[in-house]
Formats: C-alpha cells, sequence, structure tokens
C-alpha cells in the first residue's frame, strides 16, 4: 500500500515538491553561511518524494546552533513553507483518493517549520 501512495504523491505533488526544495538547496549551498540550511533542504526533498513509509524523529545530538537556526528558518521560509503544505493539504483532501496525500502534507508541516535537529526515518 504504501508503494501505491507514494507512487500517486509522486504524480500528484511530490515532484514538484521534491524540486523546489532541491532548489532552494542549491540555492543555500551556493551561499556559504546557509549550507546547513541547504542540507536540511535536500533532506526534506527526498521525504517529499516518498513520503509514506518514514517518520520524523529528534535528533538527540542536536544543541543550541539548530534551535537558533530553526528560528532564522522559521521567519524566513519554515511559514512559508507551512503555508503552502496545508493550502495543498487542503486541495487534496476534497477527493477520497487525496486525504491520504492530505495527511502526508500535513505530517511535513512540522518538518517544514523546523528542520534542523530533526532526523527522517523508515517506520
Amino acid at each position: 500500500m504504501r508503494v501505491v501512495l507514494n507512487i500517486i504523491w509522486l504524480i500528484f505533488g511530490g515532484l514538484w515538491l521534491a524540486v523546489g526544495y532541491f532548489a532552494a538547496g542549491i540555492i543555500c549551498c551556493i551561499l556559504i553561511i546557509t549550507i546547513p540550511f541547504g542540507i536540511a533542504s535536500f533532506r526534506i526533498g527526498v521525504y517529499a518524494l516518498w513520503p509514506f513509509g518514514k517518520t520524523v524523529v529528534d535528533k538527540p545530538t542536536s544543541g543550541v546552533a539548530s534551535i537558533i537556526g530553526n528560528v532564522i528558518w522559521l521567519l524566513v521560509a519554515g511559514i512559508w513553507l507551512a503555508i503552502a503544505h496545508v493550502v495543498s493539504a487542503i486541495a487534496m483532501a476534497i477527493t477520497i483518493i487525496g486525504i491520504p496525500l492530505a495527511i502526508a502534507n500535513l505530517k511535513m508541516v512540522p518538518i517544514s517549520l523546523m528542520p534542523l535537529g530533526k532526523d527522517i526515518v523508515d517506520s
């Protein structure tokens, strides 16, 4: 079932989400000081390709730097990404087939708000 949902997700929005996150990651890696944001963006991009069967957990080794980075990320990009995920979830929830996709979109809101100090693992 996860494979079917991941394929439907990829066709109806996951590919474009991943491309957006990858583009943001490339831009962040070009600017030297924002490389941690670029790495986090690449991680979220891979998660946006195949969200079913994965979950987000806190990294036990994250420290104060990730908290400061998350505050900067939240103010610069996090709020806008979260709004985009919620709007996309509302649009996907209109159909019965889209309800699991909407739930996956809402599952991505916390990591789009604060990606540093998080790890994406198989569930």
